[in-house]
């Protein structure tokens, strides 16, 4: 219950003020006659508080010591609403210590508390309290149940202000608005969550760099596309477009329509910019697969305008099949046995459960990033007599699939529901329906930005390069190939819609290939095997008193004797590897076997060549110059 003086009675006389002062002062054992004094003259010059918050700015902030806690006692007993300007321009150091038994500290209490069931710690909590909660309260009037979002905005507005006055930015300010913004939801005070810190650009910010004539038909195009292609797509779509527009206006910005366009003159310079396009992330040349969805998304901008009739339209095609370049195919980029175990012991020990813990979610179940994320809170169905079961979210190919889970899997699912920040349904990205999704943090669904942080943290961790979410997915694909699955239930588990989409997979490690490569090669051993050592239908008649290196073999020269190998058996990957090793090291004692061993390597390198063996003579070159260094470096030691 609240002292009844902390209330801001009407109507109030200045000694009613006064007196509740006192009780205030003597409650929080402070004051002395500087400050009585203090608020004596403050009655006196305003004895209707609230016309002090009339005066300039920075009359209000030239307070003296012994006024600012009388002030602060207005503020915090709900007497004084001193504008944001000042609210947002003092520090309240001592402003929790005066909130003690006023009337803002049980809505403030309560907010705490939301915010700490949401996953925040107590500073970060008392810190969004305290920076604009507080100052919301003490502004308004009104208790937390009644604030509204034109109240957060009146306090950013008042940011602007300040920067714009004094240059001092208010990032923080945003930052713990748009938490507070997030936690009020979860009340139930606000209607509506947080909006994203970042808002996308619009279409036509998006195309501003493409020539005023073009723009309207580049924007156009992609609202159409709004229509059936999904929202990542027509961002894709609004990246490569603003690409060609941008090439578009350097080589030609008085362009009045796309029927101007000319094969000769825009097209096919442009397919061969893309060579040394950079992409602006990484600073490096794009992909060849980059390069082919730039060409195909102008490609298909051109022929779909051109298909609906629009008046503005090419009047024949100008981009043809030839123009794009060959694709590269490359296996699915899973990890290593040995690097996926310490990848997970490392995901395992992170203190950071949650991002980890889908993490290692993923790669139990083979879940694309988006998928991942987009899973509720009811995901796991339990069938009987079949276990228990995932269902996955629509994805990528807007099909949904369940999976089969083990109890390892269960028991990572139920310490992520134990994890997790409760709150109330938050709004679907597909739907606009409430779901309840599985991974929350802070009252807000787990961000991509936040899996890959952890990502890189536990690979680092795990003395592992780059690695990226996907990986994690082929790393599940490939161990289904490796353990037999069939290639239609590892259609089935992916989510893929084509076998071409799987066979990737079964590409990595085919079974097939792998046992007609090993009767091969028995085969081929059986016929060649080893270099026998007396007479054989092999031309060597004799390989005694140095006859071996005249023996039509190929021949290697070692420390301690020789090695003779078949031609039909190619050369030996370890021939003289040693010698070539940078651990290797001699001295003077060695040198009449180096000098021995470089008479024999000049031999084998001229009798290769007479042979036509080049690779052959050119390895056996390259061992004399290793040779005259080390025995060079022998004579010097």
């Amino acid at each position: 219950m609240q002292p009844a003086h902390d209330y801001a009675p009407e109507p109030e006389s200045p000694a009613d003020i006064y007196a509740a002062y006192l009780v205030h002062l003597k409650r929080r054992r402070r004051g002395n006659t500087a400050y009585t004094q203090a608020a004596r003259s403050f009655l006196r010059r305003w004895p209707q508080v609230q016309q002090w918050a009339d005066l300039p700015l920075d009359t209000r902030l030239a307070a003296n010591c012994s006024t600012r806690p009388f002030i602060t006692f207005l503020m915090v007993s709900r007497r004084l609403q001193p504008g944001y300007d000042y609210l947002l321009n003092r520090k309240l150091a001592s402003l929790w210590h005066e909130l003690t038994d006023s009337c803002l500290e049980p809505d403030l209490n309560q907010f705490i508390s939301a915010a700490l069931e949401l996953g925040f710690t107590q500073r970060v909590a008392s810190a969004i309290g305290s920076q604009i909660i507080a100052r919301l309260l003490i502004q308004t009037g009104r208790p937390l149940a009644d604030l509204r979002e034109s109240d957060l905005q009146d306090l950013l507005n008042a940011c602007d202000i300040r920067q714009m006055r004094t240059g001092r930015g208010a990032r923080h300010y945003r930052s713990t608005t748009h938490s507070a913004r997030q936690i009020l939801f979860h009340l139930g005070i606000l209607d509506s969550e947080a909006q994203p810190a970042v808002t996308p650009l619009t279409l036509d910010e998006r195309m501003a760099d493409v020539p005023a004539a073009l723009r309207p038909a580049f924007v156009a195009y992609l609202q159409r596309k709004r229509a059936t292609c999904v929202a990542k797509t027509v961002s894709s779509l609004a990246t490569r477009l603003a690409h060609f527009g941008r090439y578009l206006a350097a080589i030609d910005p008085d362009i009045a329509s796309l029927s101007a366009l000319d094969r000769r003159r825009h097209i096919e310079p442009f397919i061969a910019s893309l060579t040394t396009t950079v992409n602006t992330v990484t600073g490096e040349p794009i992909t060849v697969a980059d390069r082919i969805r730039r060409v195909h998304a102008v490609g298909n901008f051109l022929a779909d305008i051109t298909e609906w009739g629009w008046d503005d339209a090419p009047a024949r095609r100008l981009i043809f099949r030839t123009d794009l370049p060959r694709a590269q195919r490359f296996l699915p980029r899973y990890l290593p046995v040995d690097a996926d175990r310490k990848l997970t012991a490392a995901l395992s020990d992170s203190p950071y459960r949650l991002a980890a813990d889908a993490l290692l979610v993923q790669r139990a179940c083979g879940l694309r990033i988006g998928e991942l994320l987009d899973l509720e809170l009811d995901c796991i169905h339990e069938i009987p007599g079949q276990g228990s079961w995932l269902k996955v979210p629509l994805g990528k190919l807007d099909s949904e699939r369940m999976i089969p889970l083990d109890e390892e899997v269960l028991t990572l699912v139920d310490r992520i529901t134990a994890t997790r920040s409760p709150g109330r349904p938050m709004r679907h990205p597909r739907t606009g329906a409430p779901a309840d999704f599985l991974f929350t943090h802070h009252g807000k669904r787990l961000s991509q930005n936040a899996v890959r942080s952890e990502l890189n943290r536990a690979a680092e961790t795990a003395g592992l390069g780059h690695v990226t979410p996907h990986q994690l997915r082929h790393t599940y694909a490939t161990a289904l190939i490796n353990a037999g699955v069939s290639l239609q239930a590892l259609m089935a588990l992916l989510g893929h819609v084509s076998s071409q989409m799987s066979l990737r997979y079964a590409h990595l490690f085919d079974s097939t290939v792998r046992t007609e490569y090993e009767r091969a090669l028995n085969l081929a051993k059986s016929h060649i095997g080893p270099m026998p050592t007396g007479r054989t239908q092999l031309p060597i008649t004799d390989i005694t008193d140095g006859g071996w290196k005249d023996a039509p073999a190929i021949k290697s020269r070692l420390a301690g004797g020789y090695c003779l190998r078949a031609p039909a058996q190619g050369s030996c990957p370890y021939a003289n590897i040693c010698e070539h090793c940078p651990s290797f090291h001699t001295d003077a004692t060695h040198l009449g076997v180096l000098a021995a061993q470089r008479v024999d390597a000049h031999d084998l390198a001229e009798d290769a060549e007479k042979r036509g063996w080049i690779d052959e003579a050119k390895r056996h070159r390259t061992l004399v110059s290793r040779l005259d260094a080390l025995i060079a470096q022998s004579e010097t030691a």
